[in-house]
C-alpha cells in the first residue's frame, strides 16, 4: 500500500502544530494568579515595561494621563492585518486628542521581520516586542488580536478579542477620550 508523501507532511504539520499550542496552554494553566491579575479585576491596567522596535524602554505607565488603546497582535495574525490599517487612520484622526495606540508583538518572529511588516503596514504607532508575562497579566493572550481600551487613570474601559468592526473600535475609543475630546477631532 503506498502513502501519498503530501498527506502524511500535512498530518505531521497538524501533529507539531497541536503539541506546541497545547504546550503553550498547559503552560500558562499551570501558572498560578499574578499581580497584574489582580489588578486586571480591579480595572487597572497591569503596567508593563516592554522594547520598542527601535531599541527604546517603553513602560505603560509612562502614558499615564493619555487614553491608549493597548492592541497584542502578531505577524501571521489576518484579523490583525485587517485591523492595522484602521488603528492607523484611528491614530492619525484621535491622536490630536491626546490617543495612543500601543502594538504588542506576540509572536516569535524576529525584531527585524516584526519591524519590516510594521513598516509595509505604515504603522504609525509605537510597536513593542511582546513577553509572554505581559499577555499573561492581561489575562493570557489566548486569541489575537486582543484590544485593550484604557482611559487616561490606567483603568480599562472596555476589551476586544478578535476582530471587530470599525465603528465599535471607533465607539470604544470615544468612551476612553470623553464627550471634550471627540468634539475636538469632529472639527
Amino acid at each position: 500500500m503506498k502513502r501519498d508523501p503530501v498527506v502524511i507532511i500535512v498530518v505531521a504539520m497538524v501533529v507539531a502544530l497541536m503539541l506546541v499550542f497545547g504546550f503553550k496552554l498547559a503552560r500558562r494553566s499551570s501558572q498560578s494568579a499574578s499581580a497584574g491579575d489582580v489588578q486586571m479585576k480591579s480595572g487597572i491596567a497591569p503596567d508593563f515595561t516592554l522594547q520598542s522596535l527601535d531599541g527604546k524602554t517603553v513602560r505603560l505607565s509612562d502614558f499615564r494621563g493619555k487614553p491608549v488603546v493597548l492592541n497584542f497582535w502578531a505577524t501571521w495574525c489576518g484579523p490583525c492585518k485587517i485591523e492595522m490599517p484602521w488603528f492607523v487612520d484611528l491614530q492619525k484622526q484621535y491622536g490630536p486628542a491626546g490617543l495612543q495606540f500601543l502594538g504588542v508583538a506576540m509572536d516569535d518572529a524576529s525584531t527585524k521581520d516584526i519591524a519590516e511588516f510594521a513598516e509595509s503596514m505604515k504603522v504609525n504607532y509605537p510597536i513593542l516586542i511582546g513577553k509572554d508575562t505581559v499577555g499573561d497579566a492581561y489575562g493570557g493572550v489566548q486569541f489575537l488580536p486582543e484590544t485593550f481600551f484604557i482611559d487616561r487613570d490606567g483603568k480599562v474601559v472596555d476589551k476586544v478579542f478578535g476582530l471587530k468592526g470599525r465603528g465599535e473600535i471607533e465607539d470604544a475609543i470615544k468612551k476612553i477620550l470623553g464627550p471634550g475630546a471627540v468634539a475636538q477631532t469632529q472639527k
